[in-house]
């Protein structure tokens, strides 16, 4: 009995096929995100490149703004008078 490739390409590829196995939620499941990106100008993008952007997604709106909020901010470590230079912006999946 050989290998009939006309049996295992015929089955559509499982999405998921246990979700209580997974690490994180899918990002699906996630419509509300933030968009990370660099203003025009920035130093750092000599670096990760001029059209750098990371995206964050969480499951609740409310969620995403106290992220968006923490990110935006002044942190515990900064030195006085530091400020982000990323800019944040609050997106929604389409």
């Amino acid at each position: 009995m050989g290998y009939d490739s006309t049996v295992t390409d015929a089955v559509p590829p499982m999405e998921i096929c246990d979700a209580h196995n997974l690490s994180r939620e899918p990002a699906a499941a996630k419509p509300f995100g933030i968009r990370v990106s660099l203003p025009r100008g920035e130093s750092f993008a000599r670096l990760l490149g001029a059209d750098w952007e990371r995206y964050h997604w969480y499951a609740t709106a409310d969620e995403r703004d106290a992220a968006l909020e923490d990110m935006a901010s002044e942190h515990r470590y900064s030195r006085r008078g530091d400020r982000p230079t990323l800019r944040f912006e609050a997106i929604d999946a389409a």
